[in-house]
């Protein structure tokens, strides 16, 4: 993985540029809600703080808030994030540091401990750049610059870049790029040390260091320098090639106070949803045995950090993580111990039945055999340092990267024209994971595709990819995950796109985004909410059939709509009905595609609409879309019907969402499956419109769901998704002022 030298665990050493200080991390009761100022420690609570303020004075320590503002404006911001994404987000308002002397950090801890008004007080052991495994084998990354000065003009290396390739050698970065997967309009932030963004090829797209103070040792600045040259280096005739060149890319320093959780909540607050952190650290863990870096694993097992990345997570930003060198089994039982100090509610994070911070952790795999002539076992096998497990979701490339720095493959005096070919550990594997995550939000993008959330874009890494291979003592069940497959990815990610929740003057943008993209519509649905209207959108891939699509139609429009579609041949494939400024309005689809003989109607009551159904039934219809809407009191209809053989069916129209549930489950105890289901509001209460067959398109069973927030819909979405479904039907309501949402998904 990733950061740092060696050193006894529990001491203190130095490096050039700063010291690998551990850090004294203090939690309080949440109800204390302590607050640390300049003036001293005081609880808006009514709490005693004086006896922890006397311990602090004692020991002539300092305590900090650990997230470097203010507490209040903390707790707002989390309640901010909580409010848009309906996510269970952490309170880090309760974190502080605590400056003292390293010798006396183990027992001012226990006295912290002791205090009324704390929860917890732990020593948390350094980062450290990735050397050695141990004193005697797994060298890495301690390459030596060339003494032979660079040329007037930097070769091409990108030959020598073979994971840019097709899979299985490569993440088929390549293709990526022809679909317009070069990372624009995507931001990562890396979090490790030190950079140099001066670099001949770290020019184009890159915004510096925004955070923390860069460490002056040339072992930190080597190492970021690689890091970011994987994933963002230009796009030019020379040198190398960022798997996402054009992404922007900033680095935040772990130094000058921020340390590893105060930089990943500052990252977190500088990006997007879909935008990406990479945390290349790694911390020693309770096996440590001071020598080397084995034992060192992922840095989400100390709360702190834990709490940021899921911060982060929660607001949408994807997390890499790099696992760690320390050649461990993260499933051991040892990592279910707390460490000294831990809050008393601490569970192990490496087992996510647990507790989930919601990153993309990456194990180190070997390259294909022969790679710059040199072997380091079966492509795609867990390389010896790389710790392993079953949080791991994926891997990189751990051997033989060609990047930018260190100057064994380039050398010279200057630093700007370094490059190497032998980058190692999950140190280079991180970021071709974060690479090949920056070109697919970049095509999302392009397309005008919403950008994966961080739980789909950990289904996707874990559901396609080059699988792992077995290696001598080192079998693929000791789990490092697939290296990532962009066109992989993409197929199984664009099988459809789905839009929920958009409002009605930003439909249509969309809609054209999307279509534009090689897409067509299979299924609307508007509704409206505290008087605006909304819509929902399904599309699939085009397959050269013939459509036209209107929403916004009067019943007289979608009257000459009707006639003139079904004139060329076509035939409605989806219909809805919604109010709009107080008024009835349509949204349809019609396809020219062969089917059976089928009959339509609008703007019917509910008793005309049951005697039409009644006679369309003794003819030999089936009901295949009844869409209803309120208005006034009196309930409108519009449907469609096909003469085909659906098997047993059930059509219920007016069900209140327990009605619905019931409906639910005694037609599947019957073998009947939802096929249409539409929502409205009557009178200030919501109704469905349900359709359940015997035979119904798709294989498998049904997933549904209903009331559903919008940030949980997208969490449906993207499980359901992930585990290779797709989405049959999406109808939105209103239940008191917000939007709810019911939606189902079958296999295709």
């Amino acid at each position: 993985m990733t950061n740092a030298t060696n050193r006894p665990t529990g001491g203190s050493s130095s490096q050039e540029g700063f010291p690998m200080e551990r850090e004294l991390i203090v939690v309080v009761r949440h109800e204390a809600r302590l607050r640390a100022t300049r003036e001293g420690i005081a609880s808006v609570e009514g709490a005693d703080a004086n006896p922890l303020a006397d311990v602090l004075a004692s020991e002539r320590a300092i305590i900090r808030p650990l997230f470097g503002t203010g507490q209040e404006r903390i707790r707002a911001r989390t309640a901010s994030v909580a409010a848009e994404t309906d996510a269970d987000v952490p309170d880090l308002s309760v974190y502080y540091k605590v400056d003292a002397p390293d010798e006396r950090l183990e027992e001012l801890a226990a006295r912290l401990r002791e205090q009324e008004v704390v929860e917890a007080a732990y020593v948390k052991p350094p980062a450290t750049l990735p050397i050695a495994l141990d004193q005697v084998s797994e060298i890495f990354n301690d390459m030596v610059p060339s003494v032979e000065e660079a040329p007037q003009v930097t070769p091409d290396f990108t030959a020598r870049q073979v994971y840019l390739d097709p899979a299985p050698a490569g993440i088929d970065a390549r293709y990526a790029w022809t679909q317009s997967g070069t990372g624009a309009g995507v931001r990562i932030v890396d979090i490790e040390g030190a950079w140099r963004f001066t670099h001949e090829d770290l020019g184009q797209n890159q915004g510096g260091v925004v955070g923390g103070t860069q460490s002056t040792d040339l072992r930190w600045r080597n190492h970021g320098t690689a890091v970011v040259g994987v994933f963002g280096g230009d796009r030019n005739t020379f040198g190398c090639t960022g798997i996402c060149p054009d992404a922007n890319v900033r680095a935040i320093s772990i130094f000058g106070g921020l340390g590893s959780a105060g930089a990943i909540r500052q990252a977190a607050d500088m990006l997007n949803p879909g935008d990406i952190i990479l945390i290349e650290l790694h911390r020693a863990g309770p096996r440590s045995t001071g020598t080397g870096q084995k034992g060192f694993i992922a840095i989400e097992w100390w709360p702190d950090d834990f709490d940021a990345i899921r911060y982060a997570t929660s607001r949408g930003v994807i997390v890499v993580e790099a696992a760690g060198n320390g050649a461990e089994n993260l499933d051991d039982p040892i990592y279910n111990a707390p460490a000294p100090g831990f809050p008393s509610n601490w569970t192990n994070p490496f087992n996510r039945a647990n507790r989930d911070s919601g990153a993309i952790v990456v194990g180190a795999g070997a390259p294909p055999p022969g790679t710059h002539g040199r072997d380091h076992g079966p492509d795609r096998s867990r390389l010896g340092f790389s710790n392993y497990g079953s949080l791991i979701d994926a891997q990189g490339w751990g051997r033989e990267v060609t990047t930018c720095g260190y100057g064994d493959l380039q050398g010279g005096s200057n630093e700007d024209f370094w490059y190497t070919d032998q980058f190692s550990g999950t140190s280079s594997a991180s970021p071709i994971v974060v690479g090949a995550l920056g070109c697919l939000q970049s095509i999302l993008r392009t397309r005008g595709i919403n950008p994966v959330s961080p739980p789909r874009a950990r289904n996707l890494l874990r559901s396609t990819g080059s699988p792992q291979q077995d290696a001598p003592e080192r079998p693929r069940n000791q789990r490092i995950g697939n290296r990532p497959n962009i066109r992989q990815m993409l197929s199984a990610l664009v099988g459809e796109v789905a839009h929920f929740g958009i409002a009605e003057a930003q439909y249509q943008t969309i809609f054209t985004q999307v279509t534009s993209s090689g897409y067509r519509p299979v299924w609307v649905d508007g509704y409206e909410v505290n008087g605006k209207t909304f819509f929902n959108a399904i599309f699939r891939p085009a397959d050269g059939t013939a459509w036209v699509a209107r929403h916004g139609l009067t019943g007289v429009e979608y009257q000459k709509e009707f006639d003139t579609r079904t004139k060329e041949g076509m035939r409605l494939l989806n219909l809805s009905s919604y109010l709009s400024g107080g008024s009835i309005r349509y949204a349809t689809i019609f396809v020219k595609a062969l089917g059976a003989i089928w009959k339509a109607y609008h703007g019917l009551t509910a008793e005309q609409h049951q005697n039409q159904f009644n006679n369309s039934i003794a003819e030999g219809f089936r009901p295949v879309n009844v869409s209803v809407v309120s208005i006034s009191g009196q309930r409108s209809y519009a449907a469609f019907y096909e003469k085909s053989d659906v098997g047993s069916f059930v059509l219920k129209s007016f069900l209140t969402p327990e009605q619905y549930q019931k409906e639910w489950n005694d037609n599947v105890a019957a073998g009947r499956q939802l096929a249409y289901l539409s929502a409205y509001q009557h009178l200030n209460e919501v109704r469905f419109s349900a359709l359940f067959q015997q035979k119904v398109t798709g294989s498998g069973q049904t997933v549904g769901r209903h009331h559903l927030t919008s940030a949980q819909m997208q969490d449906e979405y993207d499980k359901w998704l992930g585990q290779g479904m797709l989405t049959r039907i999406i109808a939105g309501y209103q239940m008191g002022n917000q939007h709810q949402f019911a939606a189902a998904w079958r296999k295709n």
